[in-house]
C-alpha cells in the first residue's frame, strides 16, 4: 500500500464580502490544506494564506492558522515534507510557501509564469521557493497525479491520489464546493473536459480547499 492515510489541515478562514457571493451577504470560508502519507514521504497540498497588503486584509478579513501549527495537528513538522503542491498560486493557497526552503513545490509552468507577471498574487509569497515546474500531467510519486484543473485560473491543477479504500480527488478550487462538483458529475459532458479524466480515476471521495463536505458517488 502505498498512500495510508489522507488528512484534511485547517489552515483558518477569511470572510468572502457580499461583492463575491452573489447573495447579497457575506460568508465565512474554509481554507484547507490536505496531507498525504505516502510510502516515499509526506506530500501537502497547499499551505495556507499569506498575508496581503492592507487592503485585501481588510476585505477578506483573513484568520489564519500558521503552517506550523496547522502541521502540529497532525504531528508533523514542516521540516518533514517530501513534496508540496499548490492548486494555484493565489495568496490564500500559497501563503506558506517561503517557509518550506528548498523542499520542492509543484506547479504548472504556465501558473508561476502568470504569478510572476503581476496583479494576481502577492510576489513576496513567491521568492525563495524551490518550485518543481510541470507542463500538463504528472506521477511525481507512484499512485499521485497531478491533474491540470483549469478554470478558476488556467493554471490550476487537482490531485489524485490512489488509496487502498478508493481513489480520493483533492480538488483544491477547481470548484468551489461540494456541490458544484456533483453537478458537474452528474453531466460530465457538460462540465470542463478534465472532469471525465477524473471521474475516469473513478474516485471514492472528493474533497475541497475552500469547503469541509466530502463528495462521496
Amino acid at each position: 500500500m502505498l498512500v495510508s492515510d489522507v488528512r484534511r489541515i485547517p489552515l483558518g478562514t477569511f470572510t468572502r464580502p457580499p461583492e463575491e457571493t452573489g447573495t447579497g451577504r457575506p460568508r465565512v470560508e474554509g481554507v484547507y490544506g490536505y496531507l498525504v502519507r505516502h510510502d516515499q514521504g509526506l506530500v501537502l497540498l497547499d499551505t495556507g494564506m499569506g498575508r496581503g497588503d492592507d487592503g485585501t486584509e481588510a476585505w477578506y478579513q483573513p484568520r489564519r492558522v500558521a503552517l506550523p501549527d496547522a502541521l502540529a495537528t497532525a504531528g508533523v513538522g514542516i521540516d518533514d515534507l517530501t513534496m508540496v503542491a499548490n492548486c494555484h498560486l493565489h495568496f490564500d493557497h500559497c501563503g506558506g510557501n517561503p517557509q518550506l526552503g528548498t523542499t520542492p513545490v509543484l506547479c504548472q509552468r504556465t501558473e508561476l509564469a502568470t504569478a510572476r507577471a503581476g496583479d494576481y498574487t502577492f510576489e513576496h509569497l513567491l521568492d525563495g521557493v524551490t518550485y518543481e515546474l510541470l507542463d500538463g500531467e504528472s506521477e511525481p510519486l507512484p499512485g499521485l497525479h497531478v491533474i491540470p484543473t483549469p478554470g478558476h485560473v488556467d493554471g490550476h491543477q487537482s490531485l489524485v491520489v490512489e488509496c487502498a479504500d478508493g481513489n480520493v480527488v483533492l480538488a483544491g478550487q477547481s470548484h468551489d464546493n461540494a456541490s458544484a462538483w456533483s453537478a458537474d458529475a452528474l453531466a460530465p459532458p457538460l462540465a470542463p473536459p478534465w472532469m471525465e479524466r477524473l471521474l475516469a480515476f473513478d474516485p471514492r471521495r472528493v474533497v475541497f480547499a475552500h469547503d469541509a463536505a466530502v463528495w462521496e458517488p
